[in-house]
């Protein structure tokens, strides 16, 4: 199968293996922020291929896990409201908020459906004149044109009952916040998905401000392999720069169309992470011309949140100084079918990778 068996090959995966042995002569960190790779890295078992000196570490790639408990709170609050549909992904169902979750309050009563996209919920909205529909616009530049595209449909038809509460976020303010923090990396293995529309060049100035090579990768096993080699050559010839290995996707220049719908659209501002906090420029709110479908705007709920459970780390995970392993409730309190934290939750979650590849309470 094209794109497949070529790039599970054993052989050419032995070979890289062995140049990537020689390479590594003293300790390596490198850290994967796409929900993707994380999960792909522990289904290939790709650490077990690497020396010793390599260590791979997960960031804050996967958006329902960056999700801050207060946005739950607030969808929750939200679906709450008399003659109110909330339109969500499904992984962010389980996503715990301070006292409930989406899945616990549709259990109660709410009618709260589960979509595949935001035309799905502008569709929702249509059948639906009667009822406010509320779509929980999350995600990283990935999904956000999808979203911008379903306000600009929703404008064009003067649709009045649809809404969306966005908490999608851009990749690299996280990534320089990350660094700031004073995560010790030698480089970043970026997001192949967010990268095919953003392209390349938003990661220029994380290069040019840390001394960070960023190589942006596919998602097969010798997608990972060769942007690891890529990042111990940079390293080698004291040259950090930002390369693209998922040349078959991705452009320099990114999807300038789907860029240019986003902009028209959202504007970036301060915005909360889980685990991150308050990062500047890092949250796509609406811009005010389309305030009449940002549910912020136009509802008026209450909620309070409060902190989460001290025993979950899920916060240090998502920083990459912590794994999964270092958490008490690991395996145990906390699992896929009793997620005390968000990074169990998703199925591109840190927590879950460990869990279901690493054979945990098997």
């Amino acid at each position: 199968m094209k794109y497949i068996d070529e790039y599970r090959n054993p052989e050419h995966i032995e070979r890289l293996c062995a140049s990537i042995r020689k390479m590594a002569q003293k300790p390596y960190v490198f850290m994967e922020v796409c929900g993707g790779h994380t999960m792909n890295i522990q289904k290939f078992g790709i650490p077990s291929l690497l020396p010793s000196e390599i260590k791979l570490i997960s960031g804050p790639g996967c958006p329902v896990c960056v999700t801050d408990t207060s946005y739950i709170d607030h969808m929750t609050a939200l679906s709450q409201l008399d003659n109110t549909i909330i339109c969500t992904y499904g992984d962010l169902m389980r996503v715990p908020g301070t006292y409930t979750t989406l899945e616990k309050e549709k259990a109660a009563g709410a009618d709260i459906r589960v979509v595949l996209s935001s035309l799905d919920a502008l569709k929702t909205a249509t059948e639906n004149p009667k009822k406010n529909v509320i779509f929980a616009a999350i995600g990283f530049e990935t999904t956000a044109p999808g979203t911008a595209v379903a306000v600009l449909e929703a404008e064009k038809i003067h649709l009045s009952n649809f809404s969306i509460l966005s908490a999608h976020k851009i990749m690299p303010p996280a990534m320089k916040a990350i660094v700031e923090d004073d995560v010790k990396i030698n480089g970043y293995i970026c997001p192949g998905h967010v990268s095919t529309i953003s392209g390349s060049e938003m990661y220029e100035e994380i290069c040019r401000d840390f001394g960070l090579g960023c190589v942006i990768s596919g998602f097969e096993p010798l997608d990972i392999l060769q942007s690891i080699y890529m990042l111990l050559l940079q390293l080698k010839h004291v040259d950090p720069k930002v390369e693209i290995q998922y040349k078959r996707a991705v452009k320099p220049w990114g999807n300038r169309k789907a860029k240019r719908i986003m902009n028209q659209v959202f504007v970036a501002e301060d915005g909360n992470w889980r685990g991150l906090g308050s990062i500047k420029k890092s949250v796509l709110k609406l811009r005010p011309q389309f305030y009449k479908y940002d549910a912020e705007q136009q509802f008026s709920v209450s909620f309070n949140t409060k902190e989460p459970d001290k025993g979950c780390i899920c916060g240090e995970i998502l920083k990459g100084k912590k794994s999964p392993s270092d958490c008490n409730l690991f395996a145990h309190k906390c699992n896929p079918e009793n997620p005390v934290g968000a990074c169990m939750v998703s199925n591109e979650g840190t927590c879950q990778a460990y869990f279901k590849y690493h054979q945990y309470g098997r």
